[in-house]
This record gives structure tokens, sequence and C-alpha cells, in this order.
């Protein structure tokens, strides 16, 4: 059922960029040119695109307005000040390393603390935080709850961690080869589910019981903290900055990519506690990205960023974005559309398999899906599933995933609700043209090196 809470919208268009819907024939032409991969499509080719959340959202007046106090100075800036402060006073962390955007954190991190063999286990890893943890020479253990594996049931933190299953990988392993634990808030790949404070907290006496840092991937921790307000019991009347600011208490350090929940077109950090590591992630930060007042971000940019993270704790703003995407899914499950349950707040997971019965599970679903719904209506989505995931890296084995889900990201302050009404239209089209008739998937065509699903083409079945 649709929701008929009343949604308070808190902001106004302003400017307005024209978009327009190539002609079935053109979107035809222009998908089999990119080899079945929406990756490979220009922005012109799109009419609503909601393959990320990342960078992709709408800035604010203040936000430009602030952007043009940069300060560019390559060392000291005033500017980077400025972010280090705010994010102390949001997130709680006292030193600072900037970087280009959140994968950028996750090398520079990933170099100082991961040695050859070592393991990092978590709830489940995104794609790129799988690949650096895998450049490193190390190795990530997913350790996620058996909710989380599942697109049905309505279980409110399907992001958590198995405690039980952590202390069995410590177990095996031994504390010194973990290079440290993760926690991403919410998690991404897991349909974008969040992670309750309980288990924030049983994580981190677990990791302290063994000497283990915690660390949070923590792009879209404020719409972690919303849902902890939403549901978990006791944090009802408590407003978002102290969620936020008990949460991080349990961290020694997080990753940010300020592309999500800073709300900023690029950028990002590493914010830890530790003097000495701070010291020790200031050398790659300098090779990798530049100088450490500066990380690959200009003046502007750090200003933007920490406007971003002013905005994104007002509770009206953060009652909006999960509300919207709430009945985005709502509506789609009213059209009989299989998705992630409860509803994630960046995006509404599409479960493929149950999307397309009939399509084996090895010939990719969600990539067959995300085809056919940009052939349908001009609509990106992006696929969360087998292609993404990848081979094993000692075996070369594909890996078959728990869930092979298509993901509908909803940028921040972007598209009316009118615009999600024509994708879920667009939607309930497939599935009740193609849901049970396709029969079979699609293959590789050429398959890319690394994180494949960016860049490899396919052909049908």
């Amino acid at each position: 059922m649709r929701s008929r809470e009343r949604l308070i919208i808190p902001y106004r268009s302003k400017v307005v960029e024209p978009i327009s819907l190539p002609s079935r024939e053109e979107r035809l032409k222009r998908i089999e040119v990119a080899g079945l991969n929406v990756f490979r499509l220009r922005s012109a080719d799109v009419y609503i695109d909601l393959l990320t959340d990342s960078g992709t959202g709408a800035i604010s007046a203040s936000q430009l307005s602030r952007s043009m106090l940069g300060d560019e100075s390559y060392a000291g800036s005033r500017s980077f000040e400025e972010m280090r402060q705010q994010i102390q006073e949001t997130m709680g962390f006292p030193y600072t390393i900037p970087v280009h955007q959140g994968r950028a954190a996750e090398q520079v991190l990933n170099y100082v603390l991961i040695r050859r063999h070592s393991f990092v286990p978590g709830n489940t890893h995104f794609d790129t935080t799988k690949a650096h943890i895998e450049l490193a020479e190390g190795r990530a253990i997913d350790c996620t709850i058996d909710a989380g594996r599942s697109s049905e049931g309505n279980y409110p933190f399907k992001g958590n961690v198995a405690v039980s299953k952590l202390e069995q990988v410590i177990e095996k392993y031994g504390a010194r080869h973990i290079a440290y634990i993760l926690m991403t808030i919410t998690c991404n790949s897991g349909g974008g589910q969040p992670v309750s404070m309980q288990n924030i907290r049983d994580v981190r006496a677990l990791a302290s019981a063994h000497g283990l840092p915690l660390i949070f991937d923590a792009a879209r921790f404020a719409e972690n903290a919303y849902f902890i307000k939403l549901r978990e019991p006791g944090y009802q009347d408590k407003p978002i900055i102290e969620i936020i600011h008990e949460m991080m208490s349990y961290a020694d350090a997080c990753t940010m990519s300020a592309k999500k929940d800073a709300i900023v077109p690029m950028g990002g950090f590493i914010a830890c506690r530790d003097r000495e590591l701070y010291e020790r992630l200031k050398t790659p930060a300098i090779i990798f990205e530049g100088y450490f007042t500066y990380g690959g971000m200009s003046g502007g940019d750090m200003e933007m960023l920490a406007q971003g993270l002013r905005e994104v704790v007002d509770e009206t703003y953060l009652a909006y974005r999960i509300g919207q995407v709430r009945r985005f899914g709502e509506l789609l499950q009213s059209f009989g559309v299989p998705i992630v349950e409860p509803i994630g707040g960046h995006a509404v997971f599409i479960d493929a398999r149950r999307f397309f019965p009939n399509v084996p599970e090895d010939e990719f679903p969600a990539q067959l899906l995300c085809t056919e719904l940009y052939k349908e209506g001009g609509v990106r989505a992006v696929e969360v599933g087998a292609v993404l995931i990848g081979r094993d890296p000692d075996t070369g084995e594909n890996i078959r995933p728990a869930l092979d889900l298509c993901r509908l990201t909803i940028p921040r302050r972007v598209y009316t609700f009118e615009h999600l009404e024509y994708v879920a239209d667009v939607i309930r089209t497939v599935r009740e043209e193609k849901g049970t008739q396709m029969k079979r998937g699609i293959c590789f065509d050429q398959e890319a090196e690394g994180i494949r699903h960016f860049s490899s083409t396919f052909r049908y079945l």
C-alpha cells in the first residue's frame, strides 16, 4: 500500500536543466552500440538517470555561495580548516585527510592498514571497496546477517553484521591477520539497508576485545542515522545530530564519499581519532591525491562539502529524502514488482531473479533488466549483482551473490515524484510484457578486467 503520510518538500526549484526522451528507434540503436551496458551510454542518451546518487545531487544556493569563498592555497587552505572543523562538529573526528572521492579514501586507508594476506570482514562490501582491498593483497569477507541475504522479509536492519560470523572469522584467521573490521552505513550492496546502533555497539565491543580497528564506510551516514531514529527503540525522540555522534563514537575512523551524504559533485575524506594513524595516512595521501590539506579538492569543493554536512543533518530534508524513496518503492510494490524489503534509503532495488523467474541465474538477469528498462523508457538503472561482484580472486570462478539486484538510485533534490511515477510505469510495462516471457538472458561479449560492470559488453543469448 502507498503511504498516506504527507511529505514536506524542503526546497523549491530555482534553476532547471532540460532533458529529453530519445525515440524508441534511437534507444534500441544506442544500447546496441553500448554493448547492452548502460554505463557506456552518453548522458544525452538517457531520459531519467538513476544510475547512481554519487555526485548527482542538486547543490543548494548556500553551497553555491560558499564555493565562491574557496581558498585555493596549495597548503594550509582556510577552506580546509572550514571543512575539518565541520567534519569534527558533525561526526566527531578531530583529524581529516581530504581526497577527491570515496574510492581514493579507500586506496589511502588500505595502503596503510592492509598487509598481504590480511582480511577485512564486515557487512556486504561494495565493488570499489572489495577491489581496493584485493589491490592491497587483502581479502574481503562478508559477515552480513542472514536476513540481509534475502529480498523478502521486513527485518528493520538488514545491513547488520552477524557478530557470530565475525567471531568465527577472527577465530579462524587470528586477530593479527585482520586488518580492520568494516561497517558500511547504510549497506549499499545489500539493498541500501541500515545498521542498528545496537549492532554497532556489539561490533565495537568485539573489535575492542581483540584490539582491532573499526572503520565505517560513512557515505550515507545521515540516512543510516535517520533509520535508527525511525526504527530502533529509544531513539525516536533524539535529534539526528545526537544519533550521528553516538554512531561515530564507536568507530576509530571512517572513509567518506562526500558525493553522497555531503551532497557535492566531487569530494571525500578520511577522518580518524588517532594522531598516529593520521600521520601514517599523510604520506600516501600526498603520493596518491595531493598535499594533505587539499587532497585533490579545490577550496570551493571543500567549502561546499562543509555546507553539505550542515544541510544533510536537517530532519526535514531527511524525512523527505527517505520518504520519496519509500513512496517510489511502495508504488512499485503496488504494481507487483519484487523489490528488496524493507525499502532502503537511497535507492529501490528490484530482485531481478524474481522479476525474470525463467531466466537462469548465471545469465545475469539484473543486467538484462537494466537493458530492458532503457529500451522501454530511456531509464538508466545499475546492476548490483553477479556482474558487479566479479570473480573469486583466488579461483577465478564467477561468484554467485545471494541477490542479483537492479538498483534504481535516486539523486538528491533532483527528480520530482512525477519523474518517478514515469519510471514506475516503465518498470510495470517491462514486467507485464517480458517478466515471465523471457527465457534467456545475456552473457559477456567482452569481459573487462577489474570492476567489470563499468566497461564490459554483453550479447543476448
